[in-house]
């Protein structure tokens, strides 16, 4: 080998090199990225969600928002809005509730609490107003939310809130899906149905999605079935969740500084029906189905129409409803107790 080639063989060999370290360097960088991907797309399989309440009713709305805050592994909280129902006073008693609850979880500061309809849906569009109406912070609330990203509604009263929406700007329909908890369907009656008959009968009329938990009051079937005793709640709920921030008063006195305790308080001061006495927490399934859909199941139906107090089957209707029914009460209630074991606070969605 002459001394001319001898350079020549030095810099082909660290173009060579270079050439290769390049290579693995673009390798690990593009492993990284795919790193950085998955990562976004595990954050953004979180099931934005608005909880729509009434959540001075009784005592599943509370045990259902508290479930739902706990579980930040699967759902991001965009809002809480409120709507008024008869057993639990005006629209101020039911804001109040939710954020009694939201503050044991120490989440009152990072998700909005806005309040929706104190009256009917009827009664409201009697005098409608589009720029000026009962419920108008929570329901302009849930429209603007909807129209900048995927949101599902989680309604667990009446669904005066959402017949709003739909009122006030019908696209509403077209960008969001409702999962209410109501009705006995097939059978009349239910506390939620019967609190605002013509807001239901209007959301089905719409071709908003719409998904139906059912209650069916005394029937294996419904979410009634999902009950706790007061004895389970005392033996399991006390210290369960995160101690707040600061003691919060009870909706029936005294101070609390974790939901579980706030739980027990609450099943002091309630009635109890069947034998062993046990009360359902008929709210907390329809968050329960959206975390697993194999906790009940769900039947396609054409959308019936309920006229004085019976509901009227429409076969020929192309609208189709989801009805869920048939729920697991034993995994429901596991995985309950779990999440307030071992909570995941919700990261609230980004404003």
């Amino acid at each position: 080998m002459d001394i001319i080639q001898r350079p020549i063989l030095r810099i082909l060999s660290i173009l060579i090199l270079g050439g290769l370290l390049l290579f693995i360097s673009s390798c690990a960088e593009k492993k990284e990225n795919k790193k950085v991907v998955n990562k976004k797309d595990k954050t953004s399989s979180k099931l934005k969600v608005i909880f729509d309440t009434d959540a001075n009713n009784e005592l599943d709305d509370q045990h259902a928002l508290a479930y739902l805050l706990f579980n930040g592994d699967t759902f991001e909280v965009e809002a809480v809005t409120v709507n008024a129902t008869y057993n639990g006073g005006d629209i101020q008693g039911h804001y109040d509730e939710a954020l009694r609850v939201m503050k044991l979880c120490n989440l009152d500061n990072d998700i909005p609490l806005l309040k929706g309809a104190n009256g009917n849906f009827s009664d409201i569009i009697d005098t409608w107003d589009p720029e000026a109406y009962d419920g108008q912070k929570g329901v302009d609330y849930i429209l603007e939310s909807t129209k900048k990203d995927s949101v599902v509604i989680i309604a667990v009263g009446k669904l005066t809130n959402i017949a709003l929406a739909l009122k006030k700007d019908p696209s509403f329909a077209e960008r969001t899906k409702i999962v209410w908890l109501g009705s006995n369907y097939p059978e009349p009656g239910e506390y939620n149905q019967d609190n605002d008959t013509i807001s239901m009968n209007y959301v089905l009329n719409s071709n908003i999605p719409f998904e139906m938990v059912t209650v069916r009051y005394g029937e294996p079937s419904g979410t009634d079935a999902v009950k706790v005793t007061k004895e389970e709640i005392n033996q399991k709920m006390p210290g369960l969740g995160p101690t707040a921030k600061e003691p919060v008063t009870g909706r029936h006195g005294g101070e609390f500084s974790t939901f579980g305790d706030y739980s027990v308080s609450l099943f002091e001061y309630i009635d109890y029906h069947g034998d062993p006495p046990s009360r359902p927490l008929f709210d907390m399934v329809a968050v329960a189905i959206l975390k697993n859909k194999n906790w009940g199941e769900r039947k396609m139906i054409p959308a019936p129409i309920l006229i004085d107090n019976e509901w009227i089957e429409r076969p020929q209707n192309h609208r189709k409803i989801g009805v869920w029914e048939n729920f697991d009460k034993e995994e429901l209630l596991k995985d309950f107790y779990n999440s307030l074991e071992n909570p995941v606070p919700v990261t609230p969605s980004k404003q």
